[in-house]
């Protein structure tokens, strides 16, 4: 199998330098035509010039491809629309969005202002979700869509001095989670790339020899196979050095306890057995959480059913 995007129109944000640059040369090398956005900030994400994104337009322009270039915050709903805009007169669809687009205000909780908060939030998540909407629509009404929403290990796991960035990297999970159940009766797949590159977020932070192995080039064959006609639906896929992962929220058997005065001393004492991984579960929905623990508690699940 050959995955050919061959009259496919894709939008990558955040695309002119780093994991973007990377992700966009390898759409547009099996066939997409492209919007290049990239603000052309710094990584805390100041200042502004669309010099970047037509530097990667050019790219693209020289080895046969198309592209346009374009300088929009994602955090301008306006400015996106118009983006979005610009793409389906140029093309007449949409088929694929990255939301790849971020910044970076790392720092400590207890030195961290609340505006380097905001600002972490509004590029990661408000400006995927202005994004999304923008091309919603559109992907709706051709019953076709791929959007790829770029999560972190950061989000996931955690990671010292980016309670920012982690939280708004977890946040693009659930929102992928829901988007993916809503979209899937139009064809429209939605999914999580967690990578490790290295792009000018981490330089200084890792020897030279780790950042040769985590090229941005390394990761962009998931964000191909997630733009495919073959991608997955809700799938939180990871990436870095030419190797690939799956992550999982999962939800353990656990155990029932009631709700009795010693419920909350039942919990502490029985926390490694709730713990316990063995026979644990990937729910397809929230709904399934509650399905399980009605079902502890002796609701009959057939009639837990009929309620719903």
């Amino acid at each position: 199998m050959t995955i050919d995007l061959s009259g496919r129109v894709a939008i990558v944000t955040g695309a002119g330098g780093g994991l973007g640059r990377a992700h966009a040369l390898l759409l547009a090398k099996r066939g997409a035509k492209l919007v290049i956005n990239d603000l052309g900030g710094a990584t805390d994400g100041t200042g502004g010039s669309i010099t970047a994104a037509q530097k990667v337009v050019d790219e693209i322009e020289a080895m046969g491809g198309e592209a346009m270039s374009n300088g929009a915050s994602v955090t301008d709903y306006a400015a996106v629309e118009a983006m979005v805009a610009a793409a389906v007169e140029r093309w007449g669809r949409v088929d694929i969005l990255v939301n790849n687009a971020g910044i970076l205000r790392d720092k400590t909780f207890a030195k961290l202002s609340l505006e380097d908060f905001q600002a972490v939030v509004a590029v990661h998540l408000t400006g995927a979700a202005n994004c999304t909407k923008a091309v919603w629509e559109q992907m709706r009404s051709q019953n076709y869509g791929r959007i790829i929403m770029t999560t972190s290990s950061s989000g996931l796991y955690g990671n010292f001095g980016q309670s920012n960035y982690g939280a708004a990297k977890l946040a693009l999970v659930g929102l992928m989670q829901t988007l993916g159940l809503e979209g899937a009766k139009n064809n429209i797949h939605v999914n999580c790339l967690a990578p490790t590159g290295a792009t000018r977020m981490l330089e200084g932070l890792m020897p030279q020899e780790v950042l040769d192995l985590l090229a941005p080039e390394s990761v962009s064959p998931a964000v191909l196979a997630l733009a495919s006609e073959q991608a997955p639906n809700r799938t939180i896929l990871c990436a870095g050095a030419g190797a690939f992962e799956q992550a999982h929220i999962t939800l353990t058997r656990g155990i029932f306890v009631g709700t009795g005065d010693e419920a909350a001393e039942q919990i502490l004492a029985n926390l490694e057995t709730i713990a316990d991984r063995d026979g644990e579960i990937i729910p397809v929905s929230g709904f399934d959480q509650s399905k399980v623990e009605l079902a502890k508690a002796g609701y009959r699940e057939a009639a837990l059913a009929e309620a719903n």
